[in-house]
């Protein structure tokens, strides 16, 4: 199993989609590179952000392949593989391992309620089939299925189950979570905060970083709060986390992927819509992100 450090500031990549909905390739090399350059810690493909949900088999293979290869070892590659059956996540696992990733982010199954114990099991599965560093994600919003810190504290025992991204907005759970992880033998457990606003408050906490949707708009100022708080500059470090809050209020205008992806665009970034029907936006948000990126940029936000 691949030795990777599970911190940081990781952005959940954007796909850049053309007017047809293909994948552009060339503008996904192009943001690999911004947001390596502008120091984040690693690279999430076909997330949330990067609308894994709406991929096919076949495009999130190309998107990682592109990942990959564009990053060529400069940070770690995160691949969301989770799907809703056991065997498919196995199937996506294997497919990133061969392909190369580094770690695997594995959101839980959605559609159909689990129970924690079919959860215990599903992942288990997963981490017995593919030797690789295993990170799980929930987003019980987005799911309608949570992973308690009890069955968190179960999954961590075993070797390859590394860490736990928590998406709820709850700090309490996060807290949960990171209070589970001690309990690892044999290494240690990292919590992520899926949460842009709780990042601070999580490494703080005793967490290791964040899966940072805004990291997509504001690459540097959010690997600035893991760079500001490991420097032991914690006020700069809650400040650079509190400048996110003018943009993240946009978000009321539309599903939040949308609003990041058309804040990118508005920036100046060929990486197109999302995929429909999950993209529109109102005018009046529109106008909203213009003014609220225009301010961001007079502070020196980017």
């Amino acid at each position: 199993m691949k030795n990777v450090a599970i911190r940081g500031i990781i952005p959940p990549i954007l796909t850049p989609m053309n007017e047809d909905e293909s994948i552009n390739v060339a503008e996904l090399r192009n943001q690999v590179n911004r947001m390596i350059e502008a120091g984040c810690h690693a690279l999430f493909p076909f997330g949330t952000n990067g609308e894994g949900y709406i991929l096919s088999g076949e495009e999130k293979k190309l998107v990682l392949e592109t990942v990959v290869e564009e990053t060529n070892g400069r940070v770690p590659v995160y691949a969301g593989t989770g799907c809703i059956s056991t065997r498919e996540t196995i199937a996506q696992s294997k497919m990133a391992r061969d392909i190369g990733a580094d770690v695997l982010s594995i959101i839980t199954p959605s559609f159909a309620a689990a129970s924690q114990n079919e959860l215990y099991d599903h992942y288990k599965a997963v981490a017995e089939a593919v030797d690789m560093p295993i990170v799980l994600y929930n987003i019980p919003a987005r799911t309608g299925n949570a992973i308690a810190p009890a069955t968190v504290g179960k999954l961590a025992q075993i070797e390859n189950i590394v860490g736990a991204k928590d998406s709820s907005g709850n700090f309490a759970n996060i807290l949960g979570y990171i209070d589970a992880g001690r309990g690892k033998q044999n290494g240690d457990f990292a919590t992520l905060s899926g949460n842009d606003q709780l990042i601070i408050w999580t490494l703080l906490a005793g967490g290791t970083g964040g899966i940072a949707g805004c990291a997509n708009v504001y690459p540097h100022t959010m690997a600035s709060i893991y760079d500001l708080f490991m420097a032991g500059r914690i006020e700069e470090a809650k400040a650079a986390n509190a400048s996110i809050q003018s943009f993240r209020a946009c978000f009321k205008y539309g599903n939040p992927n949308t609003i990041v992806k058309t804040a990118v665009a508005l920036l100046g970034y060929n990486v197109g819509k999302c995929r429909a029907p999950f993209n529109q936006v109102p005018e009046e948000g529109i106008e909203a992100l213009r003014k609220v990126l225009a301010e961001n940029a007079a502070k020196g936000m980017c």
